[in-house]
C-alpha cells in the first residue's frame, strides 16, 4: 500500500482487531516518548499567551483611538483572528499539554474558553473528549452530528423538512454556515451550563463567560457607539467562527466513516478518519497545529510545538505498517470536503 499524497485514501473495511494492533501502537508511542516529544511545554504555552495578550491589547486600544469604519472593520477582522488563536491555547491546555498539573491546565482552559471567549470550557472538553474516542464513527462522534450537514448516506435519508432541503445543497451551502459557527458554540455552551448542574466548574464558567459579555459588549459600544458596534459584533463573530470551522473542517470531514457496530484498531482508527495539512511554518501557525491532525489524534497531549517533529516518526511508521497516511494541500483540502459533500448528498437531487 503506498503512501497517499494527492488524493484520498480508498475506504477500507473495518476489520476484527488483530492481537499485534495494540502492540503496534505501543510501539509507536515508545518512539515518539523516547525523542521526548510528549513532554509537557509550559515556555511555549506562556509565550503564546503572553502575545496573545499583546494582540488583544493592540485590538482594544485599535477600538478607541477611531471612528474610521473601514478601520473598524479590519479591526473585527484582527479579533477575530485572536479570538481563534486564542480558542487554538484553550484547545491545548484541555489536551493538558501544557503544564504538569491538571488544575492549572484548567485554570487556563477556563480563562482563554469562557472569560475571553465566551464558551463553555466544559461543553467543549465533554464533546471534544468523545470525538477523540470515537472519531468520524457514526451516532457517537458529535462533530459529524450536526441537523443542517450530513456526512453519511444514513444520516442524509434522516432529514426532514428545511434540513433536508440544507443537505439537498450542502456543498453549496457548506461555507456560508461557517459564518454562523460562533453562535453553535454559544447555544452548545449554555445548553451544557443549564443541563449539567453538578459540573464542577459549573458556577465559574457562568460568572466568567457573564464577565466576558459584559466586557466585551461594554467595550464595543462604549467606542463604537450602538449601529457602528452592532455592526463590528457581527463582522467579528461571523469571521471568527468561520475562521474556527474552516480550520477544523480539513481535520476529518470526507475521510473514512466507521460504523458504529465496525471493529477497528485504535491506531488505524485515528490515522484512517484524519486529513492533515501540509506543513509549512504559516500554516502551522493559521491552524494552530491542528493540520498535524493525524499525529494530534495519536497523541492528544503533545505539544503542538512537538507535532512536526512526530510527524516524521508516524508516517515512517504508518509505511512501514502498510497504514494510508494522508497528507493534502490547504486547497485541495476543501475541494475534496465539497465533493464529499456533493456526492453524499445526491441521492437527495436524484429523487426530485
Amino acid at each position: 500500500m503506498q503512501l497517499a499524497t494527492t488524493s484520498p485514501p480508498a475506504v477500507p473495511t473495518a476489520k476484527k482487531e488483530k492481537p499485534s494492533a495494540n502492540l503496534n501502537y505501543a510501539t509507536l508511542k515508545r518512539l515518539i516518548k523516547e525523542k521526548g516529544l510528549l513532554d509537557k511545554q509550559p515556555g511555549f504555552a506562556a509565550q503564546k499567551m503572553l502575545v496573545n495578550a499583546a494582540t488583544l491589547a493592540i485590538s482594544i486600544t485599535v477600538l478607541f483611538i477611531t471612528d474610521n469604519l473601514w478601520v473598524q472593520m479590519l479591526n473585527a477582522a484582527f479579533l477575530a483572528f485572536i479570538f481563534g488563536q486564542t480558542g487554538f491555547i484553550a484547545h491545548d491546555v484541555g489536551h493538558r499539554q501544557a503544564f504538569p498539573k491538571t488544575k492549572t491546565n484548567d485554570f487556563f482552559g477556563l480563562l482563554h474558553a469562557d472569560l475571553l471567549l465566551g464558551m463553555s470550557y466544559g461543553w467543549w472538553l465533554d464533546k471534544h473528549n468523545q470525538h477523540h474516542a470515537h472519531p468520524n464513527r457514526q451516532d457517537m462522534d458529535p462533530d459529524i452530528d450536526f441537523p443542517v450537514i450530513a456526512f453519511s448516506p444514513e444520516a442524509v435519508h434522516d432529514k426532514r423538512g428545511l434540513f433536508r432541503w440544507m443537505v439537498k445543497h450542502q456543498s453549496i451551502l457548506f461555507f456560508p454556515l461557517l459564518l454562523f459557527e460562533a453562535f453553535s458554540l454559544r447555544a452548545g455552551s449554555i445548553a451544557f451550563l443549564i443541563q449539567n448542574k453538578t459540573w464542577k466548574y459549573r458556577k465559574i464558567e457562568i460568572l466568567l463567560m457573564g464577565l466576558h459579555f459584559s466586557a466585551f459588549f461594554g467595550l464595543v459600544f462604549a467606542a463604537l457607539g450602538l449601529w457602528t458596534g452592532l455592526l463590528f459584533i457581527a463582522v467579528q463573530q461571523a469571521l471568527f467562527g468561520f475562521y474556527m470551522a474552516s480550520v477544523f473542517a480539513p481535520n476529518h470531514k470526507g475521510m473514512l466513516i466507521v460504523g458504529e457496530e465496525e471493529e477497528i484498531d485504535f491506531l488505524r482508527l485515528q490515522v484512517l478518519t484524519a486529513r492533515n495539512v501540509k506543513a509549512h511554518p504559516i500554516t502551522d501557525f493559521w491552524y494552530g497545529g491542528l493540520n498535524y491532525q493525524i499525529e494530534h489524534h495519536l497523541f492528544p497531549s503533545m505539544a503542538r510545538n512537538k507535532l512536526r517533529e512526530a510527524q516524521k516518526i508516524v508516517r515512517q511508521f504508518c509505511r512501514e505498517k502498510g497504514i494510508e497516511y494522508y497528507e493534502t494541500s490547504i486547497l485541495r483540502s476543501y475541494v475534496e470536503i465539497l465533493q464529499y459533500l456533493h456526492e453524499v448528498s445526491a441521492p437527495l437531487r436524484v429523487a426530485q
